[in-house]
């Protein structure tokens, strides 16, 4: 199944995608995307409620505004430096063990929502990314069984301020946070609608230029690698998102860097996962 969520902002209801393209309203269902819903069986008891409602359920307009197509999780765990080439292009050093950061879960927004270039900042950058969405409670899981806690996946930009997140004191998260930061869609592909995560396609155009393009065969750490090594620090919740790291062509990698400016349009994508758009606009 392909999840999404439509609606005004703050007024997002669930809904899934056909393989046609168009879109089902299951608010009848009674449930929406949340750490319960993952927790607790949801994705099989919608496929189910689908096979006797799917004939009742109303159609969603094709202009129909998409929201992040889960609600808020507990938490979104990112993974730095996890294509060789994007910590090459970063100067630092391929990671022994992967690099965690977290990633408030207020930065999150419609994946053709705005964002917003926060106040001060000079210094807003892309990144395209493959997340995973946590389907069942990890904590010290083998790296065997960890596939075994995967919901589904899901594109994510995650937008970063390089001054904030590199040369201000403290930790990576105060340039990773800020409002907007964590466009996720345009829908949640389950987990037995990716064949193989670890061979996709992902590329990014700034004003239509491309300026990242690279496959998930590059991961230093791959998915199951990633999913056991955070459960040993912290437990996964259904419904948490997982970002696995960006390739090469960042903004910071550029000689001189490029940084996001009001009015430039940000595409993305990855094979299976659909595309996004944001356009940049200055903080009001």
């Amino acid at each position: 199944m392909k999840l999404i969520r439509f609606g005004t902002i703050g007024n997002e209801k669930p809904g899934i995608q056909l393989k046609d393209g168009s879109r089902l309203d299951v608010s009848d269902f009674g449930q929406d995307y949340n750490e319960d819903f993952f927790g607790g069986d949801g994705l099989e008891r919608l496929r189910t409620w689908l096979d006797t409602n799917a004939d009742n359920c109303p159609k969603i307009d094709g202009n129909t505004r998409l929201g992040a197509p889960l609600c808020r999780p507990s938490k979104i765990v990112c993974i730095g430096l996890n294509y060789a080439k994007h910590a090459q292009e970063a100067g630092m050093a391929i990671p022994k063990e992967p690099v965690l950061f977290f990633k408030a879960s207020s930065a999150i927004v419609g994946p053709n929502d705005d964002v917003i270039i926060p106040r001060g900042s000079t210094k807003t950058d892309w990144e395209v990314e493959l997340a995973v969405v946590i389907g069942k409670k990890a904590s010290y899981v083998s790296e065997s069984e960890a596939m075994n806690h995967v919901a589904g996946y899901v594109l994510h930009n995650d937008y970063s301020e390089r001054e904030f997140q590199l040369e201000r004191e403290g930790q990576w998260v105060k340039g990773k946070s800020s409002d907007t930061f964590a466009p996720l869609g345009p829908f949640i592909a389950t987990r037995d609608e990716i064949q193989d995560p670890h061979n996709l396609d992902l590329w990014l155009n700034v004003n239509g230029e491309q300026l990242q393009h690279s496959n998930t065969s590059d991961f230093v750490f791959n998915i199951p690698e990633s999913i056991s090594y955070i459960s040993q620090f912290m437990t996964l919740l259904p419904g948490d998102v997982i970002s696995t790291g960006t390739p090469f062509g960042v903004g910071l990698g550029f000689d001189p860097p490029r940084y996001l400016k009001p009015g430039d349009v940000v595409e993305l994508g990855i094979e299976g996962l659909g595309t996004s758009r944001q356009e940049a606009r200055a903080f009001q």
